[in-house]
């Protein structure tokens, strides 16, 4: 994944949104999911000229798993309707409690995914754009439809099928973006069909060490690289990430991008799939001895 201004900040945005020859090629996505009342969230109060993308309603609706990637004609509908073409610089941001990297990185894969490499996130996210004291609006842009054409990357998606006989192969590593009492199976999972553990062979990395607590903004490359480097996982390896659902493993495969890595998949299916469809050989959970 090759980071095309991956990473703006909310001085770089506030002066982009006062420039009127930027403002036709810019789009800004309120990306805020996987949380309570984020529509009714943007709908009071969001960037100006931001709309909604919902990453829990752009999905593959036929999938009994959550979260799964919709198709690229889905994909190129669902975009082309916020007004987005081939030609729209993006940018991302959510307005969680974890400054930006949560779900906008969920967004920010897709837009890869399918091709479209001008999307940005937003550094510090809605938390940090407020505390600057940059304006704020309820006010809702009416745009004209777009034409957006998806080119789908399937070198940025991993299977069920793909993790397991990765276990054998052993040809990337898997990095789990769940808390570690998630992933060593003390805490539980939020879905109750779902058990909490992890894949074996797969190395914790929780999303949230990715921020700087002092300036709640992502660590610099170095930093990220000795995150990962501390955490068992060889820089010179190609990645997949995973979660529960498929979204906060974005946030680790952008920090990884940030990082210069460019072998990076989001396993889609996650924790969720993983767990439903493995046999007990094929991971790590507490309640497999039960």
């Amino acid at each position: 994944m090759v980071c095309w201004q991956s990473l703006v900040s909310a001085k770089w945005l506030h002066n982009a949104l006062r420039q009127p020859d930027r403002l036709s090629n810019l789009r800004v996505l309120d990306s805020t999911g996987a949380i309570s009342n984020a529509k009714e969230n943007y709908l009071k109060k969001h960037i100006p000229g931001a709309l909604y993308f919902d990453v829990e309603e752009c999905i593959d609706k036929a999938s009994k798993y959550p979260n799964m990637l919709p198709s690229p004609k889905e994909f190129e509908q669902y975009v082309g309707d916020l007004g987005i073409s081939n030609k729209t610089h993006i940018v991302v941001y959510d307005t969680t409690d974890y400054y930006g990297f949560f779900s906008a990185q969920r967004a920010w894969w897709m837009f890869k995914v399918f091709g479209h490499d001008m999307v940005s996130v937003l550094d510090g996210g809605f938390k940090l754009w407020c505390d600057h004291g940059f304006e704020t609006t309820d006010k809702i842009d009416k745009v004209s439809r777009q034409s957006f054409k998806a080119k789908f990357h399937p070198e940025y998606v991993k299977s069920f099928e793909d993790i397991i006989g990765n276990q054998c192969t052993k040809e990337f590593q898997v990095l789990d973006a769940r808390s570690t009492g998630r992933f060593h199976g003390n805490d539980p999972e939020p879905r109750d069909d779902t058990k909490s553990g992890h894949m074996k062979g797969s190395i914790s990395v929780p999303f949230k060490e990715i921020i700087d607590p002092n300036t709640k903004r992502l660590k610099t490359p170095e930093e990220l690289k000795a995150l990962f480097t501390s955490a068992g996982v060889d820089m010179n390896k190609p990645m997949v990430t995973s979660c529960g659902s498929g979204i906060t493993a974005c946030c680790l495969a952008f920090a990884a991008s940030v990082c210069g890595k460019e072998d990076v998949a989001v396993f889609d299916g996650s924790w969720t799939e993983f767990y439903l469809r493995s046999k007990p050989e094929h991971r790590v959970c507490p309640t497999d001895k039960q």
